[in-house]
């Protein structure tokens, strides 16, 4: 399993980093310590948690994918053998059990004693006293993520602003709590203004950047990707397969019993557009006429990516996951990723 540098840190994580957010909902516990361990049979090193997982966001199992990866820390004494990465949840209406005693609205934010209390919480569910990377999970202000197009500003902005989360976070880095700083869901202005708040302010350096990015939304090439490069603070590229989209489960309308789409229809239709469906049937075919297999293609094709630091991978049965973890050494022939951009050209990010 080839190791990358995390930004300008010294640490280093696996290409492959393993997801978690299904744990504590579609996975029991047992579950996941099974796909921790297999993760390391294969040299993973990484794992990917959040404050609000698992998901869908239910305040019955608000941090219990973290309290999961906590049991198997205490159980099998390999904190040192892995990195971790958790995320602070930002301002969302459908969130309000998350620290609603400290906002007069009964909304979470992304001040000062949020973020650092939301850290103390994470660290006492996992049962450690550091945290790899931490990141914020999507901006306080209003702007483009999760779907979102036509950017439209606030008409008043009453968001955190970025210095103050990122002081938040040097008071973290300086506690010995937190070792990285990264961000997720960000916008191309989004990124560039924190890394000039740490030029300016000497603020944490942003080492990462967790967005989406899959075969139907390619759009961190647009902007983000060439500041990833340039400034060393690579993708951590989350849904891969969009969701699950990707592996042709759902074509013709399919809904397989206990799949994500199954279970909670309302909850991840980002991919279930018209364009989306027509792009990944495309997707799909290919992968098959050219025996592969469409999940692996399509993770395949996220590895290759320049810019990319690490794939978060993600699945709820130990056959998914052994299938996304073999494809760190796959290498596409050049012929299908010349097939696989005449489909994007077709249908360009049909599924931001």
């Amino acid at each position: 399993m080839e190791m990358r540098r995390l930004g300008r840190s010294d640490i280093h994580v696996s290409k492959i980093c393993l997801g978690t957010m299904t744990w504590g909902q579609q996975n029991t516990e047992q579950e996941g310590h099974e796909q921790i361990e297999m993760a390391l049979e294969y040299g993973v090193n990484f794992l990917d948690t959040a404050e609000m997982y698992s998901v869908p966001a239910r305040a019955e199992t608000y941090g219990r994918t973290e309290e999961i990866i906590g049991s198997w820390l205490k159980k099998s004494g390999k904190r040192k053998d892995v990195v971790i990465a958790s995320k602070v949840a930002g301002p969302m209406p459908t969130l309000k059990h998350i620290r609603p005693q400290l906002h007069r609205d009964g909304h979470n934010d992304l001040d000062r004693k949020s973020v650092i209390e939301a850290c103390d919480a994470s660290l006492k569910r996992l049962g450690t006293d550091y945290l790899d990377l931490y990141q914020v999970h999507w901006p306080s202000r209003r702007t483009n993520f999760f779907g979102v197009l036509r950017y439209r500003p606030a008409p008043e902005d009453n968001s955190v602003p970025l210095e103050e989360t990122l002081s938040a976070m040097q008071e973290l880095v300086d506690a010995g709590k937190v070792r990285a700083i990264g961000l997720s869901n960000e916008s191309p202005w989004g990124v560039s203004h924190a890394l000039t708040l740490s030029e300016t302010k000497q603020l944490p350096r942003v080492a990462s950047v967790q967005n989406p990015y899959n075969l139907l939304n390619r759009s961190y090439e647009v902007g983000l990707a060439e500041i990833s490069l340039q400034e060393d603070c690579g993708l951590l590229a989350y849904s891969p397969l969009a969701s699950g989209f990707l592996t042709g489960k759902y074509m013709n309308g399919a809904r397989p019993e206990g799949a994500r789409f199954t279970l909670f229809s309302g909850t991840f239709g980002r991919y279930l557009n018209e364009g989306g469906e027509a792009a990944m049937e495309k997707y799909v075919t290919l992968a098959r006429d050219n025996g592969l297999d469409p999940a692996q293609m399509a993770n395949a094709f996220v590895n290759m990516q320049p810019f990319l630091t690490s794939n978060i991978i993600g699945a709820t049965t130990m056959e998914q996951l052994k299938t996304a973890l073999e494809t760190h050494d796959i290498v596409l022939p050049k012929e299908v990723i010349k097939e696989i951009n005449a489909i994007e050209t077709q249908h360009p990010m049909p599924c931001p």
